[in-house]
């Protein structure tokens, strides 16, 4: 990876407060590869007390993003145009991480997939997006 897309994955990072509000930190990168945590926090439970399905998004599509940015030039920007994921248990406690991966990457559309588990290393959930990139 070049150091000016790395220098951007990890602008992209410390610019979003939304990231800061939930408590997603950038734990790995590669080309086309992106590792984020996610404590799990009372603040982001639903009202069956578990992690809401949210904040789990958030997770999956700002890893996704992260992994996209780290194999686009500095100029160009990326925007999820649509998002599934499939929630597969329950999170009550402890950490999740997510493990994102670009499967393919064309000039303006680029599609990646996302596991997202919980500390024991169970999955939590399994997503699937696709994303523009511009100028």
């Amino acid at each position: 990876m070049r150091e000016e897309q790395r220098e951007a994955c990890l602008k992209a990072a410390r610019a979003s407060s939304y990231w800061h509000l939930l408590g997603i930190e950038l734990a790995d990168l590669e080309d086309g590869f992106a590792r984020l945590r996610l404590p799990v926090r009372a603040e982001l439970q639903q009202g069956y007390g578990a992690l809401h399905g949210g904040a789990i998004t958030s997770l999956a599509d700002s890893a996704l993003a992260v992994a996209l940015i780290s194999l686009v030039e500095p100029d160009q920007r990326v925007s999820t145009v649509e998002i599934k994921v499939n929630f597969l248990r329950a999170v009550r406690a402890g950490q999740l991480v997510a493990e994102a991966h670009i499967v393919h990457k064309g000039r303006r559309l680029a599609l990646g997939e996302v596991d997202v588990r919980n500390k024991e290393g169970e999955l939590v959930a399994k997503g699937l997006a696709t994303f523009a990139i511009s100028r």
